[in-house]
């Protein structure tokens, strides 16, 4: 039988030793990640690869560079283009390539960038500026941050997660005229600070991640005259044994199966996974496990879903893990990856590209 051949891109902050994108071959039988190379790019702290697989679209800090994936997984670059504002932080595209999505943290700023038929990225076609005041407990957190922006699963509506104004504004996507409208604002608790948000794999279930809260929020979805509604039905928190130390919720995931949703915790440093009712949507925990690590930013899940990996931001490094859930614990596999501030990670199937 033909082993499976994955590849991982780890993106970075290269104000200190790394200069790009880190390429990984994937063992997906030992579950661990060896370096092929580095594609140099300024500040890549979000990336993103298309349906169809043949293009990965990344931050950088001229705006967002283009690549194209090569049958082995290596990137050739393709072009740069400004997003009319402040550099951004998270990238989405649409499942035809017709526009790239970027959220901007430091700006408040929402963009909307034509691709072109060869998969470059084109011109500006929307951008709108978050206004507004928001929580107070932090200097930085006074003002708009987009810290996300993920298409809804029918690709109708753009979620904009703000981390300043404690808000998920969602807008409704004019792909023939290329431009964005608010339509609907999802409004988190004063000083939440919402961080992201993700889609069950059957597109019936929104799950919202709050940084200061630390609790997933679970949104039924769904499209009624065309608009969108999203009823909450769970609140859950993300750090389950109540610890005495600051804890920052920071990153999540769903894994291809559908079938769990893990979480990090920054501060505490823990991952928590939680088993996704196929029903109805809800969540149970499955484990919950301090990692080795310091700052756990975000993590990603390997192929077979027994094994996962968190990107260290503090700490420079990458570690994997096993999971037994029916010990309900997980523990650290191997020797850690180093790599200078680490931001974000996909795992590509090869025989996808």
């Amino acid at each position: 039988m033909k082993q499976e051949k994955y590849v991982a891109y780890v993106g970075t902050y290269t104000h200190e030793n790394s200069v790009g994108i880190h390429i990984y071959d994937v063992d997906a039988e030992q579950n661990q990640l060896k370096e092929r190379k580095v594609v140099p790019i300024n500040n890549p702290s979000d990336l993103v690869v298309s349906k169809d697989k043949h293009f990965l679209y990344s931050i950088a800090d001229e705006g967002v560079e283009a690549f194209k994936i090569l049958p082995d997984g290596d990137l050739e670059p393709m072009n740069k283009q400004w997003i009319g504002g402040m550099r951004g932080c998270y990238v989405d595209v649409d499942n035809r390539n017709r526009y790239l999505f970027v959220g901007g943290h430091h700006d408040g700023r929402v963009s909307m960038m034509r691709l072109n038929k060869d998969g470059s990225i084109g011109d500006i076609a929307d951008g709108i500026f978050h206004k507004g005041m928001g929580r107070s407990i932090a200097q930085r957190n006074f003002i708009p941050h987009v810290d996300c922006v993920k298409l809804t699963p029918d690709q109708k509506f753009l979620c904009a997660v703000d981390n300043g104004l404690d808000q998920v504004k969602v807008y409704k996507i004019d792909y023939r005229r290329g431009k964005l409208k608010l339509i609907d604002i999802i409004r988190g608790q004063l000083e939440s600070a919402p961080r992201m948000i993700r889609f069950s794999r059957n597109g019936k279930y929104a799950y919202i991640l709050y940084e200061l809260l630390n609790v997933v929020e679970v949104y039924r979805y769904q499209v009624i005259d065309d608009q969108p509604m999203f009823e909450k039905i769970q609140t859950i928190a993300t750090n389950t044994q109540k610890d005495d130390d600051v804890c920052a919720a920071s990153g999540m995931e769903i894994s291809r199966s559908g079938k769990y949703l893990f979480c990090s915790n920054a501060g505490i440093n823990s991952v928590i996974c939680y088993e996704i009712d196929p029903e109805t949507g809800m969540l149970t925990v499955a484990f919950n496990s301090r990692v080795c690590s310091d700052y756990p930013k975000v993590l990603a899940i390997y192929p077979d879903e027994k094994h996962y990996l968190t990107l260290n931001n503090n700490s420079n490094d990458i570690f994997s893990y096993k999971i037994n859930f029916d010990e309900q614990y997980s523990l650290q596999l191997g020797a850690p990856v180093k790599v200078d501030k680490p931001n974000c990670v996909y795992i590509l199937k090869l025989d996808e590209a």
